[in-house]
């Protein structure tokens, strides 16, 4: 990976990271999540907008070919990832909710064994299971307790949305620049959180100072700046050796929620946290066959 490509995923990790805590923040304000989700993506397309007015720059309009595919990895990446984090951000803690996305490379891995039909050596197979047993050690712990959160379930579908989008982006890296793609996921992405739109004014007058900076923070920063420079870290990089970075996620999320909001995962989820790494680490490093997980040539 070379510095350039290296800085870019450390500055999207750092951003992402900060994600957790502020969608917190935000819900704990009086954001609605589908208000939240609404306005955060409303700020973050109309970014774009005024991006593409800048005299000088050129987003192109895409290809006929291509916009059926730039809609739905919208849907995937964008919609389904962000309702997922968000409206399970409603019961489960900022750390634990970064860690649970830190094992999107495992479905990641079985997209590429089912898909691209990769194989994995029995380490890579163990390693799965390891990660597994990780993701559900986090899913039945709460402060400590053996207990079940919905919200876990809405998370896992965000991990495994934003792993079909990581790799399914990938060959449009050929025929646009990232700040493009970039602009089209995000304006695909927003169309269904239309559906949330009855009362958004409302919903903004009536949350807190602190809740509404903290959803233009998220609709700026992790939803607009952060996707560009992960395109960026992407289309420069090995994009296995770049998704590496994500693993460290978590600690930036856990010492801004312990900072921010005074919240931090319960042993537990931090145990299974480590445990699901752990896991993820073994099928990248060992357990490889052929190339798997993001490690794909186009």
């Amino acid at each position: 990976m070379n510095k350039k490509a290296f800085l870019m995923a450390m500055i999207t990790v750092i951003i992402w990271g900060s994600a957790f805590a502020a969608i917190r923040a935000s819900l704990q304000g009086g954001y609605s999540s589908g208000h939240l989700v609404l306005f955060r993506y409303l700020i973050a397309s109309f970014s774009f907008v005024l991006y593409a007015l800048i005299p000088g720059v050129k987003i192109r309009f895409p290809a006929k070919k291509d916009w059926l595919r730039l809609l739905l990895l919208g849907w995937i990446g964008i919609s389904t990832y962000h309702i997922g984090v968000t409206f399970g951000s409603q019961t489960v803690s900022a750390g634990t909710a970064a860690m649970l996305i830190a094992a999107s490379p495992i479905f990641t891995t079985i997209i590429a064994i089912f898909v691209l039909k990769e194989r994995l050596e029995r380490m890579g197979w163990i390693g799965l299971f390891i990660g597994f047993a990780g993701i559900a050690i986090i899913t039945i712990s709460s402060n400590d307790t053996l207990t079940f959160s919905p919200g876990i379930i809405l998370v896992l579908v965000a991990a495994f949305a934003t792993s079909v989008f990581f790799v399914l982006q990938k060959p449009l890296f050929t025929r646009y620049k990232p700040i493009e793609l970039t602009a089209y996921f995000t304006w695909a992405g927003t169309l269904p959180f239309l559906f949330f739109s009855p009362g958004l004014i409302e919903g903004i007058q009536h949350a807190t100072l602190e809740a509404n900076l903290s959803a233009i923070y998220v609709g700026i920063f992790p939803a607009g700046i952060a996707y560009v420079t992960w395109a960026i870290a992407l289309s420069m990089g090995n994009a296995s050796s770049v998704s590496t970075l994500l693993y460290i996620e978590p600690v930036f999320a856990i010492i801004v929620a312990w900072v921010w909001l005074q919240e931090f995962p319960s042993t537990l989820s931090i145990v299974g946290g480590i445990i699901t790494v752990s896991g993820v680490l073994l099928v990248n490093l060992l357990g490889k066959k052929k190339t798997v997980g993001l490690t794909i040539d186009y």
